[in-house]
């Protein structure tokens, strides 16, 4: 059976000296590396190491957290059921260059996670189909979960479109 641990030294071994950052915090493994090396990782442990759920893609900002080369980073959480491990790979996004390569056509589920991370940070998926707003409306202004993003900031609130509105007779 393998351990978390195990997957990442192979991690580890497969990428050598492009690994950013390893570690482990309560048990839950991590690495961290460059975009360029995103979908090469996530094939790996895909078609490698028998990762075929990517579970969620979530975005973090460091603005003002401690002196790392980089901003953002998106993380990546998935699931090996065969061997039930749980893994995340990281990718460093700069600020000067936050854009990162679509993983949709390898896991359906990314086009909205992408989608949801764009409209949260700001952070662009190169390839993706639909790259629009998931959870703002489209005329809101900047991206809310950015730690530079005025928590004071009032912004006109959207009307619901009428092309998602149903009358309430066809519910009954």
């Amino acid at each position: 059976m393998m351990t978390e641990a195990d997957v990442a030294t192979r991690v580890q071994a497969h990428f050598g000296g492009r690994v950013l950052e390893a570690g482990a915090f309560r048990g839950q493994h991590t690495i961290t590396l460059a975009p360029t090396d995103l979908r090469e990782a996530l094939l790996f442990l895909r078609d490698e190491l028998g990762f075929e759920w990517l579970m969620d893609i979530g975005g973090v900002d460091y603005l003002g957290y401690d002196e790392r080369d980089w901003r953002f980073e998106v993380v990546y959480a998935m699931l090996s059921m065969q061997h039930n491990v749980r893994f995340r790979i990281k990718v460093a996004v700069s600020e000067a260059n936050s854009s990162v390569p679509s993983v949709w056509d390898l896991w359906a589920i990314a086009n909205w996670e992408e989608r949801e991370v764009w409209d949260m940070y700001g952070i662009v998926f190169e390839n993706h189909p639909n790259l629009r707003r998931i959870l703002c409306h489209d005329e809101f202004v900047g991206h809310a979960l950015r730690k530079d993003y005025p928590i004071t900031r009032r912004q006109k609130l959207s009307a619901p479109s009428e092309n998602i509105l149903c009358d309430r007779s066809e519910i009954a």
